[in-house]
This record gives structure tokens, sequence and C-alpha cells, in this order.
């Protein structure tokens, strides 16, 4: 049997008996899981150390070896961020709906745990610690596949937590990690069936494309974020200047960050040429439409391509546009159903645009980098999916979960 398969069946095996854990047993497992890791933080960072170094050693990019880098204060925050989900109610074992039929039976939906996840994704450790704690407390095992740029760091943290959970009531064996860095290892779980009950897939655009393409498990579609702020003409400077910066600067390396700046032509023509020097102090590559470099003349030309990138680092495409309408259109075109915003104080405007974005989250007058489990108060999250079945936006504990129908009778029989 492969490692993929053995390990899957392994998370399968206990899948009956993770849902049948009480809340307080899970808590005290996330607990322990989170201690441990604190205390294991030197092996942590040894490990890490050594994905670091070859990264650079294969001309990784800084933004993603920022993504990749733990340190001490970083392996504490992702134990806080066990010990958050801990806290959190348990979504699992909440009766939904209570209905008695004419026939004498009585009809409840509870939710439940979905059973196996399957996570794949690329360079973060910290995802490996958030996806365990989010699956663990709604009663789920989980089969995770990292990406190769951290497979030491994620072998670390997985043995540091399976060895803190033979200590509590959870089974071990809820939580598996595929070492195998060959790009068979995921098109082997894509075909689980029977085993895996749901894929889950987080990073670029071509691993989420492979995962759509060629999955017969079912799959949660994460996001690739192609994200836009829209300046309107009745937007205030300062206040625009600060959530264009912030969302593009402040982590420019993860899916909430903008890529591109839409920006009321009427606007552009009092404010973008120091908007644009801001963001050069910052470092931020601008790369603008004909219009804008008109205003801005050292700005690179922007090509058909960059519209459609997500460049996760500091490069920002700019483009000016007529009003709201040619901002829609944009964003239809190019966007991703993520997040996006608009900066105004025209009411009328910002209804439109709430009401006519398709997106997963939209914004009015606040930076799109809020697109964040924690930050909507779900604790650490899963993914952001940016499709409309089941879960759509940060996936917090709910999103983990699934229904149960009980139907309890005395003797009804269907005609």
């Amino acid at each position: 049997m492969s490692e993929v398969k053995d390990k899957a069946s392994l998370a399968k095996s206990v899948s009956r008996k993770m849902a049948s854990l009480t809340t307080t047993q899970k808590n005290e497992a996330l607990i322990k899981m989170a201690d441990a890791l604190v205390a294991d933080s030197i092996a942590i960072m040894e490990a890490n150390a050594i994905d670091l170094q070859r990264g650079r050693d294969n001309g990784t990019s800084p933004s993603l070896l920022d993504r990749l880098a733990l340190n001490e204060k970083r392996i504490e925050a992702i134990a806080d961020g066990l010990r958050e989900v801990a806290e959190l109610p348990d979504p699992v074992g909440h009766m939904i709906e209570d209905t008695e039929r004419p026939n004498g039976l009585h009809i409840r939906k509870w939710t439940v745990p979905i059973g196996v996840i399957g996570m794949i994704y690329e360079a973060r450790p910290n995802v490996t610690v958030d996806a365990a704690g989010l699956c663990l407390k709604t009663g789920n095992s989980v089969v995770l596949r990292g990406g190769s740029a951290a497979l030491e760091s994620n072998r670390r943290i997985v043995q540091t937590m399976q060895a803190a959970l033979a200590h509590t009531s959870m089974p071990p064996e809820a939580l598996q990690l595929i070492v195998t860095s060959d790009r068979s290892s995921v098109d082997e779980m894509l075909t689980l069936n029977g085993i895996l009950d749901v894929i889950i897939p987080r990073g670029g655009r071509s691993l989420i494309q492979n995962v759509i393409k060629n999955a017969t498990v079912p799959v949660i579609e994460t996001g690739e974020g192609i994200c836009h702020t829209y300046i309107d003409k009745e937007a205030i400077p300062e206040q625009a200047t600060s959530i264009a910066i912030n969302a593009k600067v402040q982590r420019p390396s993860v899916c909430n960050s903008m890529e591109t700046l839409l920006v009321h032509q009427d606007y552009a023509e009092r404010e973008l040429p120091a908007l644009a020097e801001r963001f050069c102090e910052l470092d931020v590559e601008l790369r603008g439409c004909p219009a804008s470099l008109q205003l801005v003349p050292w700005m690179k030309e922007a090509d058909e391509e960059d519209w459609g990138t997500e460049y996760n680092d500091l490069i920002l495409s700019v483009k000016v546009v007529s009003g709201l309408d040619e901002a829609l259109a944009h964003i239809e075109t190019y966007g991703t159903l993520h997040s996006e915003c608009i900066v105004t104080e025209n009411a009328g405007l910002a209804a439109r645009f709430l009401q006519e974005v398709d997106a997963a989250a939209v914004y009015h007058n606040a930076s799109i980098r809020f697109t964040d489990g924690f930050e909507f108060g779900y604790g650490a999250e899963i993914g952001i999916s940016t499709q409309k079945l089941h879960a759509r936006g940060p996936m917090g504990l709910p999103a983990l979960t699934s229904t149960k129908y009980t139907i309890v009778g005395n003797g009804q029989v269907r005609g």
C-alpha cells in the first residue's frame, strides 16, 4: 500500500472515534498540542532552518521565504491560535431542526463532522497547525499534504502534535502528514473516494486548478486572490491612502492583499501622483494603464497579463477608470471572487458596489486585509472559499461540519 493510501486509511479508521469525542476531550487535545509546539520550538526552528536554506539555494523570493520562516514569536502565535480554537464554541452536535410529522415521525437535524478531510497546500507551515486544529476541533480526521518547500518544518510540527495527542483521548492517527514530495502523492489523494470525504486545496492558481480538474473526491475551492480596491472620486484622500497602502503593503504575500488599484479619473487627477509617491517610498513597483502613466510617467506600463496576475509581492497594477460601472466591469473580468473594496463617501455608490460585486467578501471603506478567519472571529481558518456551495469566505469551524437526520418513530411504515 502507498504512503498516501496507508495514512489516509489510518485517518479513516479512527473517524468514528473522532465523531464521538466530547468538546472537553477535543479542547484538551488542542491545548496539549499548543503546549507541545512551544516546548519543542527549538527543534521546530532547526527543521525550519533546513527548509529556509534550501529555499535560498533554489532562488525562492524573499516574500515566499517570509511566509515560510518560523521563529519563537511565530511559533507562540501559532500555538495561541490552537488555544483560541479550543476556546471557541464547538459546532458539532447542535440540533438545528426539530420537526414532528403528522404521522408521528420525530425528525431532527444535527451538525456532525464531515469525516476525513484531505488538505493540500503550499509553503506556509502555520497552515499545518491551523488545519489540524480546525479539523480536530470539529471531530474530523485530517490528512495533510504540504508543499516540499516546508517539508522539514511540517514533518517536525506534525511529529510534535502527534506525540502530544498520545497523551489525550484523541487518537494520534487522526492527524496524518504525507511526506512524499512527489507530485504523484497529490494525484493519488485526489482519487481516494471512500476514504477521503472532501479535499481542500490552499495555494496558488496552478495547485488549485489541478485539484479542481483532476479530483474525483469532492473539493472545496479556496481562492487565488486577485483583489481590487476602487477609490471613487468622493473618497476622503487620507482614508483612501491608508486603506490602499495597508491592502498592498501590510503583508503582500497573502491571498487577501490588493493586486490592482482602480482609481476614478477625477480622483486620479487630484491625488494619484501623491499616492504613487507613497507607494514608491514603500518599495512598491507600480504598473499602470496609459491614463495612469500620463499622471505618473515613471510607472512601468501594465500589459494585459498584469490585470490577471496574483503577484504576492510588492508589485501593484494601477488603472484609471471613468466611474463605478467601469470599475465593476474590470472586477468582473479579472477578479477571482475573493475580496473587493470601494472607498467612497457616496452611500448610494457604496450600496451598489456591495450589492453588485460577486465576491466572498466585499468592503466599503476598510482594507481587504481583514478577510481572515481570526479577524472575522472564527479563530484560525482552513482557507478562504471562493465557491458558492457549502462554504464561502473565511472557513472556520462551522464550515467543517455536515448534517445528519435522526428519525424516531413508533412503528410507522410507508404506504
